[in-house]
């Protein structure tokens, strides 16, 4: 499989939390190639089966779905006005083009006032959703023939390639996650297991952790691990954050986060020359290793994170080897339990 290929496929679909249907059929048809069972749970979650020898249950998740807007209002003037689905930043949003998802596709514009007619206050100020209008050049009354209150907006944009293989595209956050799965599953073509490995793409990790919960639950594995992406340094910004692009996978340890776990992977990466990064979180993660952890009678679980710049913009940028070397870390993590006694490795 090509991982390339794949991401930017992901990526330029539309996938927003509750609406990742066409998304999911294109990860379905992608499992299906190293799994010998693939299904949509009801929530909508994509469940792939690689059968091994039983000894255990392993789980990866990488959530499927998006940041977005939904429309909640139309205005005399004809245009729309929006709120948030998911943590999307409203200081990216003025200039952009969407697309309305209404009776129809309809292409817009979020506009906003020329320089020259701007305040010196409100040039410092970011605009409020309520002035965040999209202005889709029809009258209100046509408008209202082909749009809903609760139609989808999604900013309109391409995944491009950079240079020092690097991408930049929207909804990086979790695709890239999805895409570093099945490039495990590819490591792991020939390899026997002796865990049986589920690959799932979950819904609704932005706004609920909803797919976390119901596609955990379903399953009920011994350990779960979640990859997801961890925001990396950007060397025009000032931040907190050491992680880089291009060092490799960084490895979570924290309460949201087993211990034994954590040192495993660390162990795993070390033993195969996998680059990785550290990273400490104290609390909760913001990741489906959350709901993973508490559901049933709680998972063995781990988080595994893949760099990323920009998060939450339309332009996140990766690192391709990134999403390569985290794809071999689970292989190898998967890999790492054949002929141990698993039932005494999972025990308290």
């Amino acid at each position: 499989m090509n991982i390339k290929d794949f991401l930017i496929t992901l990526s330029n679909m539309t996938g927003v939390s509750g609406n990742e249907t066409e998304r999911a059929k294109v990860i379905a048809e992608a499992l299906r190639e190293y799994c010998s069972d693939v299904s949509i749970d009801r929530l909508g979650s994509v469940i792939g089966l690689r059968k091994g020898g039983g000894a255990a249950k392993l789980m990866y998740v990488a959530h499927a779905d998006e940041i977005g807007l939904m429309v909640i209002g139309i205005d005399d003037r004809g245009f729309l006005t929006l709120e948030p689905i998911g943590g999307i930043d409203k200081r990216t949003l003025p200039a952009q083009e969407v697309t309305v998802f209404g009776k129809e596709k309809l292409f817009g514009v979020i506009g906003i006032k020329p320089p020259h007619l701007t305040s010196p206050s409100e040039a410092k100020t970011a605009l409020t959703f309520e002035e965040l209008t999209v202005d889709v050049g029809l009258p209100a009354e046509k408008v209202r023939e082909l749009v809903s209150i609760g139609d989808l907006v999604t900013i309109n944009r391409s995944a491009v390639e950079l240079q020092n293989n690097r991408l930049a595209g929207k909804c990086f956050d979790d695709t890239a996650g999805i895409a570093s799965l099945l490039y495990s599953l590819e490591c792991l073509k020939d390899v026997k297991l002796d865990v049986d490995l589920y690959i799932v793409a979950t819904v609704q990790e932005e706004i609920s952790y909803g797919g976390g919960y119901t596609a955990t639950y379903s399953i009920n594995p011994d350990i779960g691990i979640a990859v997801d992406v961890t925001g990396a340094k950007a060397e025009n910004h000032s931040g907190d954050t050491e992680t880089l692009l291009g060092k490799g996978p960084d490895i979570s340890c924290g309460p949201n986060i087993n211990r034994r776990i954590y040192k495993r992977l660390k162990e795993t990466g070390e033993k195969a020359g996998i680059p990785m990064q550290f990273s400490v979180e104290p609390g909760m993660s913001g990741t489906d290793a959350v709901p993973m952890q508490v559901t049933r009678n709680g998972v063995i679980t781990g988080l595994v994170s893949i760099p990323l710049k920009y998060m939450h913009t339309s332009v996140e940028v990766v690192d391709l080897n990134d999403i390569k070397e985290t794809g071999r870390l689970l292989a190898e993590f998967a890999r790492s339990f054949n002929g141990i006694k698993t039932e005494e490795y999972l025990c308290f």
